[in-house]
């Protein structure tokens, strides 16, 4: 049986990560109300170092300018606390061995793997129902980085953008969300 439902891609790729951000702001109203009064002194730095890899701009750029919240009382956002760095990545270790677990068990036409391995998969943010929401790294580099969703009913699938767009189009019904529940443009600090 093959689990792969497809990939969807974004009308236009945006590659600015002001114009994601202010895009996600416009489908999730509440989203700027929650905005930190100063961007969080993140030490990408001692993140990167520690992945390895150089993250997303879109990614980052949300992290500093916002705490970590939740999505439709569904998706988890957030990014390292500063001086919480380490545990961060850490925590992202751990979860690639879970990734790394279903990547295995998966009965994909593809197989994929995680981050080290080439093309191999970074997990970003997370759902309350075991789902996870991936990047698909690239050896040109984080701007070109994808999304892959692994979601907890065996369905994974690809989409062309970048994280915050993908955030952007999954909640303003830009793009289908298989086998996800349907967003709502509601969030909450976490």
């Amino acid at each position: 049986m093959d689990d792969f439902a497809g990939t969807q891609a974004p009308v236009r790729r945006m590659t600015d990560p002001v114009e994601m951000v202010g895009e996600l702001e416009h489908v999730v109203p509440g989203l700027a109300a929650l905005r930190l009064p100063k961007p969080s002194s993140i030490s990408w730095q001692v993140v990167e170092a520690g992945l390895g890899v150089p993250l997303p701009a879109d990614f980052r750029l949300l992290c500093e300018l916002y705490p970590p919240f939740v999505l439709g009382d569904f998706l988890g956002v957030g990014g390292p606390d500063p001086g919480g760095e380490h545990a961060w990545v850490q925590g992202t270790r751990e979860t690639l061995e879970t990734i790394e677990e279903w990547c295995e068990e998966a009965d994909l036409a593809v197989p994929l793997h995680t981050y080290p391995t080439p093309g191999g998969l970074l997990p970003w943010a997370g759902s309350n129902q075991g789902d996870f929401f991936l990047w698909t790294t690239s050896p040109a580099g984080p701007q070109d980085w994808t999304v892959t969703v692994a979601s907890r009913s065996s369905a994974w699938w690809h989409y062309t953008g970048g994280a915050v767009q993908f955030l952007a189009d999954l909640v303003s019904g830009a793009l289908e969300p298989w086998a996800l529940p349907k967003i709502r443009p509601s969030v909450m600090a976490w």
